[in-house]
């Protein structure tokens, strides 16, 4: 059996004991077959080797179990660096506008524009892309430009009418601006069928090109939220030929956008590369594009909003039901105030109706002390998105009242609650998916002084808290043996999370 022995850096293994987060330090670790099989002292190690054992000096470098991202949209991320034009971080309207021309250009008549990323609090303009200018730079093209946060879609008219969208559309869950070509949450689903589902080729793509960027950032495992059955076919064909870079936790949605149609529940499956056996709903909208639903009007819109609830609350709670008593994990989207009180509430149903898996709330993002402590109450993992502190700020400044800032995605309440805490980026919704950068902002750029989180809690949310979202902690985590040895070798000082950088990744070993 292939075998290695590491040592000469500093080896680290998050952990908790009791209520307090820790780092346990090793000397050595001795990996076979893939997984690791001692974890000590050289002197103990040195008789495990073999003349075939492949020997690894660290050279003072830091060795960590690698880095679980547990909520990153794979396929995504793979789209946005093959096929998709790009507009994240583009700073005026008028620049999404010339790169929508270039785009059309290239393209046949007919042939959809697909982009994504622009973000209004970050364009000179202030304002979103404009279906009278779409129509004018791309005429025989339709169009599809989604905002970062993947809840506001820009569209222009033949995109509108090979949806079937007239001023009289109406969808549950969304809202249609006609006049300026702006779909909201839902309606996104209505063009995206007018496109035609990807084929399973292309899937295989994004989700491959995805998953070597995400590895190449000492990602070795991550959950994809939002998967529809043709994507998780693509996922089965890539990891039935052994070709996924990393492993993949599968959150499989019940309701996909634009319609009443209901995915039945998904057969579950595993292997030491694929998961699926959760779910996901969507209880509201983005907060970065104030479509959270929350219970006062947010800042600087006309007309005032307080969002978007997708669902009722008996729908909502049936949804559930039936995937709990078939024990499937829930991961459930809820970020402002009113989705995280309706979710917790069909929480506490279910777990009255019968014992289950313990469920998630994907984003977690404006949680007050009722929510914190209710969810601690549940057992229910939070999944929040560090480097949202960082990239989003700008909109959270420009929407959020102003008495609700500090307690935006504030990470050190959720510890200080006792929750079970999953560190995640939500890529492609911002570009910077490198899980460094969301511990330097889990750290040290909380919105609020005070809401930073230590260097143990955010190395705890980063490996251990993804591997217990995804109920697969016995195999990954923590540098424990038995465990697989996925494992990251940075570069400098832990103590500056400035100053880090990802040297190797390692996935079973290899």
């Amino acid at each position: 059996m292939p075998s290695s022995l590491i040592t000469g850096g500093t080896i680290l293994s998050p952990g908790l004991e009791g209520s307090v987060y820790r780092l346990a330090r090793v000397e050595a670790l001795f990996i076979r077959d893939g997984r690791i099989a001692a974890a000590g002292r050289m002197s103990e190690l040195e008789s495990l080797a073999t003349s075939q054992t492949q020997r690894i000096n660290l050279e003072g470098r830091t060795l960590l179990p690698g880095f679980n991202d547990a909520h990153v949209h794979i396929w995504k991320v793979g789209q946005l660096r093959t096929t998709m034009l790009d507009l994240r971080g583009v700073t005026s309207l008028a620049e999404v506008y010339t790169r929508v021309e270039e785009r059309a250009k290239t393209l046949k008549p007919g042939e959809w524009l697909w982009g994504r990323g622009w973000n209004e609090a970050l364009l000179a303009e202030q304002s979103m892309p404009d279906k009278a200018a779409l129509d004018r730079l791309a005429p025989h093209n339709p169009v599809l430009l989604t905002r970062t946060c993947a809840h506001i879609h820009a569209v222009n008219s033949q995109a509108m009418q090979l949806a079937g969208i007239t001023p009289e559309t109406h969808v549950p869950g969304g809202e249609i601006n006609y006049e300026g070509g702006i779909l909201y949450e839902t309606a996104y689903g209505l063009a995206f069928r007018a496109m035609g589902e990807p084929t399973q080729a292309q899937y295989e793509l994004w989700i491959k090109a995805g998953g070597a960027y995400l590895r190449s950032l000492g990602v070795t495992s991550a959950t994809d939220p939002a998967v529809d059955p043709p994507l998780y076919a693509a996922y089965q064909a890539l990891d039935a030929r052994g070709e996924l870079p990393l492993r993949v936790n599968l959150l499989y949605i019940r309701r996909p956008d634009g319609g009443s149609q209901t995915f039945p529940l998904p057969q579950k499956y595993h292997s030491d590369h694929l998961c699926c056996d959760s779910v996901k709903l969507f209880a509201d909208g983005g907060l970065s594009g104030a479509t959270a639903a929350i219970s006062q009007p947010y800042k600087n819109l006309n007309p005032p909003t307080c969002g978007i609830l997708r669902f009722g609350d008996e729908e909502l709670y049936e949804l559930a039901l039936e995937a709990h008593r078939a024990g499937f994990r829930i991961g459930t989207h809820a970020i402002g105030d009113r989705a995280m009180h309706q979710i917790l509430q069909v929480y506490a149903r279910l777990y009255q109706d019968s014992p289950g898996p313990r469920h998630r709330i994907e984003h977690f993002g404006l949680a007050g002390p009722e929510h914190l402590a209710q969810a601690s109450g549940l057992g229910i993992m939070a999944v929040p998105q560090p480097v949202f502190l960082r990239e989003l700020r700008a909109n959270y400044e420009r929407y959020l009242p102003d008495d609700w800032f500090c307690r935006c995605f504030n990470l050190r309440a959720m510890f200080d609650a006792g929750l079970a805490v999953a560190f995640s980026s939500d890529g492609p919704v911002v570009r910077q998916v490198e899980p460094i950068n969301g511990l330097q902002a889990a750290m040290l750029e909380p919105l609020c002084a005070g809401n930073g989180v230590s260097l143990e809690e955010a190395l705890w949310a980063y490996s251990m808290g993804g591997a217990t979202a995804s109920g697969d902690e016995e195999n990954r985590g923590s540098l424990e043996v038995g465990k697989w040895a996925d494992l990251v070798v940075l570069d400098g000082d832990l103590h500056n999370p400035y100053s880090l950088s990802v040297r190797q990744t390692m996935l079973g070993g290899v």
